[in-house]
C-alpha cells in the first residue's frame, strides 16, 4: 500500500506546475495528507464559459490537478511517475465568482493503478461536481 511521500510537499508541488496548465488555470495546493490533497482556483472571467459560468473545463482541470497530484504523493516504492487512465466527472452546480475547492481522496492506492475521488465545492460549500479518476503508476 503507497504512503505519503515526505518529499512531497506544498513548495514541491507548487514548484512541479510552474508554466504549466494548473499554474495557467491558477490552481494552488491547500493541504497534501495521508490519503487526501485539497486544491483551490479562483474564479474569474478566463474560467468561464461563454454563458458567464464556471466552465466544466475548470472543474475538471482543478479535480484532475488535485488527485494528480495526490497520487505523486502516494507513490508507492519504486514508481517514477503516473498517467490518467480514465476520468469521470458529474456537474451538479456551478460557480459565477468566488473560489471553488477540490478535496481529492484514495479510494485504491495499489502498486499498480490508484483511484482518487474528489468533490469540487463552491465558496459556499454546495458540491457542484463528483469526479473520479484512476491513474496507473508509471515504474
Amino acid at each position: 500500500m503507497a504512503v505519503l511521500r515526505p518529499d512531497v510537499t506544498l513548495e514541491h508541488l507548487r514548484e512541479r506546475q510552474r508554466g504549466t496548465l494548473p499554474d495557467l488555470l491558477g490552481v494552488e495546493v491547500v493541504s497534501v495528507e495521508s490519503g487526501a490533497l485539497t486544491g483551490k482556483l479562483a474564479v474569474r472571467p478566463e474560467v468561464l464559459a461563454p454563458n458567464g459560468f464556471l466552465h466544466a473545463a475548470t472543474v475538471v482541470g482543478l479535480a484532475d490537478t488535485c488527485c494528480g497530484y495526490a497520487c505523486i504523493a502516494h507513490l508507492p516504492e519504486g514508481a517514477k511517475n503516473f498517467t490518467t487512465i480514465e476520468l469521470k466527472s458529474n456537474h451538479v452546480g456551478t460557480a459565477r465568482d468566488g473560489v471553488i475547492i477540490a478535496r481529492a481522496t484514495a479510494v485504491h492506492l495499489g502498486r499498480s493503478t490508484q483511484v482518487w475521488d474528489a468533490i469540487v465545492t463552491n465558496g459556499d460549500g454546495k458540491t457542484i461536481a463528483l469526479f473520479r479518476c484512476t491513474q496507473m503508476i508509471l515504474y
